[in-house]
């Protein structure tokens, strides 16, 4: 038995500072690189290149002399880590530089030009475990299923091993848990290794006094009540990212660190110190999107993030729509928020809500307004809910004349996201749904109004590059009569949000009497749409997409006598970039007789 060796490593250390001391040019590149595996299956072969420096780095812009000599110096040890991770301890790695061993090379009498360097690897055979042990572990800890005898003995299993014994305690309020003892030989004769780790899990601790640093405009207590650590409960991992979580949710810092003290204060605390790094007080942001038939949008906005020392968030936002539609006017909205985190509960956040808005439609125009009180509790880091009380003003002018709408509603809303990325999901769901009860006033009808947002993703391939999205909508109104329901509560169908290829809004319901005896187009008090997308990234930047939108609107119930629908199909370009890929959709009509000819949509993000 022996411990584990390989025949020629790497002592790569200080060499940076020597080859800055040669004097003389930098040298010419080198020319030829060789790189050889004898007798290792097609996998191992592939990730020792992938581990290679000197692939990696000739790949790239022409590799001066020097540096290839420092990429050679370096090949051994990243070769060697290569091999262990795959189970292979007796791994015989040679690096040629001209026809001499990298490592026998002194730094000083580096090179000044190379012509060849030749990379030679004999993995040898591939170990297993003779043994597999860890001990003592907590209760229900569970070790990877390769950490056993038998199996390959890849050294990122015994590390996920040793993590999982120290996470099990730590779950467990032992926060200090660590490795007592290790012992890993390896028999090269057998190609076995044996690998014996013991754990100490030291003494159960309590959180004891968070300690604030970097704060420089906020108040200390108040950021004690948002990070919401529970001082003088047990030790928790997840309680420690929750407090992490919420003062990074706030967007008052730009950078959040906790540490745990190295020391257990008497008699069995741990002190936390939270390094903040505060952003700017202020931001501007500002968007745009363009339609060939509904026209362009354009918004701003203005957030002012730790208004009252307190984390409170002030945001005066709007924007113009339709600009330039074919189908009605400009459309412009006005509001202003305030939102105060931490409010009864540390994932608690209040706030308070009011909008203007200004619609000039192909059916009717409108003035709304909307005073708005909630709260939003934050279930998890996926999941959150939120309720309130709003104040709902609209005046209508439309066939009928002018109406005035007011309504009192409690709107009661549901988030569940679990999308792997919020601009470039490629699997899981996402799920939006509002019930909001109105008790309506004058010539508006109580009711119940509730809508539903349903994304799907699956991605499929090497890193996933082919994705096919799907998104169900729906929404209806009970209770209440379509005259007596608010236009805007109402539903319509067509655009970039519901059917790209139908024109914005073309599809509602022809029911209420214009007094000359006909009808007049209003929104419907059901909707249903659907749609799906294939998504193919073609280079890491570039991405095409083909779509097909469908959309149905009803005057009363689902799939009622009175109400149609409308469907568009298109191709799509996107372009990513670090906020999320730029979009440019195509799309026609293919169901319906809402619209014709060619639809263009640009703008950020995907289009679910």
């Amino acid at each position: 038995m022996c411990s584990v060796q390989i025949k020629k490593s790497a002592r790569v250390f200080a060499g940076a500072l020597a080859l800055s001391l040669i004097a003389g040019t930098a040298g010419q590149a080198f020319d030829r690189l060789e790189f050889t595996v004898t007798g290792a299956p097609k996998a191992l072969e592939n990730d020792l290149r992938a581990a290679s420096v000197l692939l990696t780095n000739k790949k790239t812009d022409k590799v001066l002399a020097q540096d290839a000599f420092t990429n050679a110096r370096a090949e051994y040890a990243s070769l060697l880590n290569a091999l262990y991770a795959n189970g292979y301890y007796s791994g015989v790695i040679h690096v040629y530089v001209d026809g001499v061993e990298a490592a026998n090379i002194a730094p000083l009498d580096a090179p000044t030009s190379i012509s060849n360097i030749k990379v030679v690897v004999d993995p040898g055979p591939a170990f297993s475990f003779s043994q597999a042990r860890i001990s003592p572990l907590a209760r229900r800890t569970e070790l990877p299923e390769g950490f056993a005898v038998g199996a390959p003995a890849e050294s990122g299993v015994i590390l996920e091993a040793v993590t999982a014994g120290v996470n099990g305690w730590r779950d467990r309020s032992y926060a200090k848990a660590e490795v007592a003892s290790q012992k890993i030989t390896a028999d090269h004769d057998k190609a076995r290794l044996a690998a014996d780790i013991a754990l100490n899990p030291g003494p159960k601790l309590r959180f004891g006094r968070l300690v604030i640093k970097g704060a420089e405009r906020m108040r200390l207590n108040r950021i004690r009540a948002i990070a919401g650590l529970p001082e003088g409960e047990p030790y928790s991992p997840e309680d420690m990212d929750r407090v992490a979580s919420r003062l990074r949710r706030t967007g008052v810092f730009k950078s959040v660190t906790l540490a745990e003290d190295d020391f257990i204060t008497s008699p069995d605390l741990l002190g936390i110190t939270a390094t903040l790094v505060e952003e700017k007080k202020r931001r501007y942001t500002f968007g745009a999107e363009l339609s060939s038939n509904d026209g362009a949008s354009v918004n701003a906005e203005w957030l002012h993030r730790n208004l009252f020392g307190g984390g409170e968030r002030l945001k005066v936002g709007g924007q113009v729509t339709n600009i330039g539609s074919v189908e009605g006017g400009a459309d412009f909205k006005l509001g202003v928020s305030l939102e105060r985190p931490a409010t009864f509960t540390p994932d608690t956040t209040a706030g308070v809500e009011l909008t203007y808005e200004r619609l000039d439609e192909e059916d009717y125009d409108a003035d709304l307004f909307d005073a708005t009180v909630t709260l939003t509790q934050i279930v998890s880091e996926q999941l959150s809910f939120k309720g309130g009380v709003s104040y709902d003003y609209s005046r209508i002018t439309d066939p009928m004349g002018t109406s005035t709408y007011r309504a009192l509603s409690l709107p009661l809303n549901v988030v569940w996201d679990r999308r792997d990325s919020k601009t470039e999901p490629t699997r899981n769901f996402y799920l939006a749904g509002e019930l909001k009860p109105f008790l309506g006033f004058g010539i508006t009808d109580n009711g119940l109004r509730g809508t539903l947002d349903l994304r799907g993703y699956r991605g499929f391939g090497d890193a996933r590059r082919f994705v096919v999205a799907g998104r169900v909508q729906a929404g209806a109104v009970f209770g209440a009569s379509l005259e007596g329901t608010p236009r805007d509560d109402l539903f319509y169908s067509g655009g970039g949000g519901t059917v790209r290829g139908q024109p914005y809004q073309s599809l509602g319901v022809n029911v209420l009497d214009d007094g000359m005896g006909g009808t007049f187009k209003t929104g419907g008090k059901t909707f249903l749409g659907a749609s799906a997308e294939a998504r193919v990234r073609v280079t890491e930047s570039i991405g095409v997409v083909g779509f097909v939108d469908m959309g149905r609107v009803d005057a009363n119930d689902f799939f009622s006598d009175a109400g149609d629908w409308q469907a568009g199909a298109g191709i799509g370009v996107r372009y990513a970039t670090p906020v999320g890929p730029i979009r440019l959709d195509v799309a026609g009509p293919v169901g319906g007789d809402t619209g014709d000819g060619v639809q263009v949509y640009v703008g950020l993000g995907q289009a679910f």
